[in-house]
């Protein structure tokens, strides 16, 4: 049961972040509605446990050196995962546009600010 809850509380808390990035971020537009926020949440999470602790263990020297304000890339490179793989999966009107890097750059920084105070609340 706590494995359930705890991939349910993930997508809700990744939705949020998806919410908080296409309110704050000027340009960024997605389609699909509550559907959108269910499937990236459950996309991003999926993203977050595979190819961010990858992509931590391939910049890991650079993370030292900037003192973790490279993660703000990796955060990058996770939303355009995002973006790519739905676009890949052709999932039936769900998408997210980013209009350029600025947008990726200033979307990281949100999801970043996000996922910090969600796992201040845990």
């Amino acid at each position: 049961m706590g494995f359930i809850f705890s991939l349910i509380t993930g997508i809700a808390l990744n939705s949020v972040t998806l919410y908080a990035i296409t309110k704050f971020v000027d340009g960024v537009t997605y389609t699909g509605g509550f559907m959108f926020f269910i499937i990236g949440g459950a996309v991003i999470g999926l993203l977050n446990f595979i190819l961010k602790p990858l992509l931590k263990l391939a910049v890991f020297p650079i993370l030292i050196i900037s003192g973790g304000l490279f993660f703000m890339i990796v955060n990058g490179i996770l939303l355009w995962s995002l973006s790519y793989v739905l676009n890949f999966l052709h999932i039936s009107g769900v998408s997210i546009t980013f209009p350029n890097i600025g947008a990726y750059v200033i979307g990281a920084i949100v999801f970043g600010i996000v996922n910090w105070l969600v796992n201040l609340l845990k």
